[in-house]
């Protein structure tokens, strides 16, 4: 699997908008049509890829996305302010009705991965469950730390602290990482639970993944949670996590598809499911993956926009999932693409529906 190639412009890209021109379908004739789109950082490698690629053939729309957290990209739909959202958690029946009609649609897949700053290992650290837990409630506070050392037989680790990193703003990869843990760890559940923002008991918080990247790269003995294009753009090792089936698994495309294919059945059902530690059939799977979902207003003004926006979302579903596969994302399953496309026809546009 190929690395994503970017350039350090990416730690700008949480607050800077990516402008890109890209091309609605031709119903909408040569009027020029501009869409605008925030949230998911998480998804922000593939996002960009997939702009530049529907660049390629057609030429009359601009898509700004910006790269500012799943929570704002929620806020930005809320309001108003964006054509389109993305987030790494799916909107609950609640949200859903605080909000003027929506749908969610799955686009991809990825693992969430541990990265850290331990330049002196030479091979790849090993968690299980219970050392996520203990590191990131606080309860494991150095490296030479005996649940540490029962994961790695033979490894010596240095006499130092677990510096934690963590999301500083609501975060959908948030969501995915303390929903695994409220799931492997009852204490977690108990004291902390799960969600896009939550109170963490240690640590030090970064804008976006990309301030989570820098914030590890700074401190040695530090770790935290990233998307995987993050850490290797950035040079940092990924852990192997101890899934149920108790195999250590690297965070790759291949073992997130596995945790898909775990709970392909309810997935097809409702893929707001989450799909962290899934059951030891799936021996497999890597257990912190989870879906990112688009978030678009199922009404809206302008035929040419909406039928521009139509389009693009039915290229990121179809011929963009080959490009998800080549930047370490899981490409969706066939249930959950024909669930995308039942979805996708409920758009309008002023009422209407759009051919």
């Amino acid at each position: 699997m190929r690395n994503f190639t970017m350039t350090h412009k990416l730690a700008a890209a949480a607050v800077a908008a990516i402008l890109v021109s890209v091309a609605g379908c031709n119903s909408g004739g040569s009027e020029n049509v501009q869409l605008s789109g925030a949230g998911s950082t998480f998804v922000y490698p593939v996002m960009t890829r997939w702009i530049q690629d529907f660049s390629k053939v057609h030429t009359n729309v601009q898509i700004n996305y910006q790269s500012i957290g799943s929570g704002g990209g929620i806020q930005q739909v809320k309001s108003g302010t964006v054509d389109f959202g993305a987030s790494d958690a799916a909107l609950s029946d609640q949200q859903l009705g605080e909000m003027k009609p929506v749908i969610q649609i799955p686009e991809s897949a990825g693992p969430v991965c541990i990265t850290y700053n331990l330049p002196d290992l030479k091979q790849p650290l090993q968690l299980s469950p219970e050392a996520l837990a203990g590191i990131f409630l606080g309860n494991i506070k150095t490296w030479q730390d005996s649940v540490i050392a029962k994961d790695n037989p033979g490894v010596k680790f240095p006499n130092q602290p677990v510096v934690v990193a963590h999301r500083a703003e609501g975060s959908g990869t948030t969501n995915i990482f303390t929903t695994y843990l409220a799931a492997i760890s009852p204490e977690w559940q108990a004291k902390v639970g799960k969600g896009n923002s939550v109170s963490w008991p240690v640590g030090i918080g970064g804008k976006g993944s990309e301030g989570v990247t820098g914030q590890i790269r700074q401190s040695p003995g530090a770790i935290g949670y990233v998307e995987l294009t993050y850490a290797e753009q950035n040079h940092l090792p990924v852990a192997k996590i101890k899934n149920q089936a108790g195999q250590f698994i690297a965070a790759t495309a291949a073992a997130t598809t596995a945790a898909i294919n775990a709970f392909s059945g309810q997935l097809s059902q409702d893929p707001r499911l989450p799909i962290v530690n899934p059951p030891a059939s799936a021996a497999d799977a890597y257990p912190i993956s989870g879906l990112t979902f688009l978030i678009i207003p199922k009404d809206g003004p302008g035929k040419a926009k909406r039928t521009a926006l139509k389009n693009f979302v039915q290229y990121i579903i179809t011929d963009g999932q080959a490009t998800a596969g080549s930047l370490n994302y899981a490409p969706l399953p066939d249930g959950v693409k024909q669930y995308d496309q039942q979805q996708l026809q409920q758009l309008t546009a002023d009422g209407q529906p759009i051919q």
